[in-house]
């Protein structure tokens, strides 16, 4: 049972902790900075160039957007949405696109899902349709992790605390199906479950369908609408090569206890139940 079909590479992990070793006691030969090793450990340098890297990183939006337009152009050109276009500066989130029906769907861009950015959306007044994207390319991430902190300790949250609906989640970026995030969907299958889009090659995206209600003191329990009724998720699975038992639907529960509200959120992907949670606190809304 799993939240995400795909896995963090214990191989991979494994090379990245060794490597991350070998940085941290053998540093002090790189560079020219003429300083012994002990003063070298003692001043700012290596820790301050760890800080810079990993800001960079973080800051490198660039991939991730020709990413995102490749895949939006993909789907224009074969009429799976009418048009998109970037967000105005100032908002919160990131594309509008207009659907064959005429329908607004906005999409939020998000990272790995287990940053508290991840907390920080706002529906539009206008949208039709309300998409988080998560665009997680750390390979050394656990992307298991990373989506439940999302679904449920994050989002899920949100949603109920805040009475912010979101109609479903995409987790799919450049890394997914490279030999960084091998992707279980594409074993035993020939290369035609993957898209060339541009210079990607993707497999399959992952979605994740979210009520089209809040759990309410009158109705506690809200189950995932229905793929046909938000439409912009079904253009993604349509478009590139999804099959129906690997969509997610995500129910919420609520229930009081004394002051606090709980809440349980439930996977269930191929009328399979793959992760639910027990009855827990909103603690950071």
């Amino acid at each position: 049972m799993s939240v995400i079909p795909c896995e963090q590479d214990p191989s991979v992990r494994q090379q990245i902790a060794e490597f991350a070793e070998v940085l941290k006691t053998q540093a002090h030969k790189l560079g020219d900075h003429g300083l012994a090793e002990k003063d070298f450990y003692a001043s700012p340098i290596f820790r301050g160039a760890i800080q810079q890297v990993r800001g960079e990183f973080a800051a490198a939006m660039r991939g991730k957007r020709e990413f995102v337009q490749h895949v939006l152009n993909h789907m224009e050109d074969r009429g799976f949405i009418a048009g998109w276009d970037r967000a105005k500066r100032g908002v919160l989130h990131d594309y509008v696109v207009t659907l064959p029906s005429r329908r607004t769907a906005i999409i939020d861009l998000k990272g790995c899902l287990d940053g508290d950015n991840s907390k920080i959306f706002e529906r539009p007044e206008g949208a039709d349709e309300f998409i988080i994207w998560s665009l997680c390319t750390n390979v050394g991430a656990d992307p298991r992790r990373n989506a439940w902190s999302g679904v449920h300790t994050r989002i899920s949250a949100q949603i109920i605390a805040r009475n912010q609906r979101v109609d479903g989640l995409v987790i799919w970026d450049m890394v997914c199906g490279t030999i960084g995030r091998a992707c279980p969907k594409l074993l035993g299958e020939s290369d035609a479950r993957t898209t060339v889009i541009g210079p990607f090659c993707a497999p399959p995206p992952c979605i994740y369908l979210f009520p089209s209600s809040i759990p309410s003191a009158e109705a506690p329990k809200v189950g995932a609408q229905s793929l046909l009724t938000v439409e912009l998720l079904a253009a993604f699975h349509s478009c590139f090569g999804g099959r129906d038992n690997e969509i997610n639907h995500v129910s919420f529960e609520i229930a009081s206890l004394g002051d606090e509200t709980m809440r349980r959120t439930t996977i269930e992907r191929g009328g399979v139940v793959e992760h639910s949670s027990d009855m827990t606190a909103i603690r950071h809304a």
